[in-house]
């Protein structure tokens, strides 16, 4: 059984950081691609970052230059460093997985966590 379990947000103020990080288990680490998705209320829930098990990335224009992904797959970690965030970056951050290559729609991801909420104050 596929478990992933998001930690690392908070209350941050504008142009503050905070490092969310997704410890997964029950899957081949190695070869997934890991993904972060946002869902702030009534919106819908999008991708902000991927990462293929090869380790390359895509990140949504908004956060481009701001949110860098990573993983450890020593670990079977994957992160969210996000900087100068700002009072749009609030939603609760999901982290998902798929087996097989990097893709961006919430669809193709088969395992998910619970979310973590960011708060960001203006």
């Amino acid at each position: 059984q596929v478990q992933l379990v998001e930690s690392g947000g908070g209350l941050v103020q504008t142009g503050g950081s905070l490092r969310l990080s997704c410890a997964a288990s029950g899957l081949t680490f190695g070869s997934s691609t890991m993904g972060w998705f946002r869902q702030a209320p009534e919106r819908t829930r999008d991708i902000v970052a991927s990462i293929s098990w090869s380790g390359n990335t895509y990140y949504t224009e908004s956060v481009k230059g701001r949110f860098t992904i990573s993983r450890d797959n020593a670990k079977n970690t994957t992160y969210l460093q996000m900087s100068s965030l700002q009072p749009e970056d609030t939603a609760v951050y999901y982290c998902a997985a798929r087996r097989g290559i990097l893709k961006i729609t919430p669809t193709a991801y088969d395992s998910w966590g619970q979310g973590t909420q960011v708060t960001v104050s203006s």
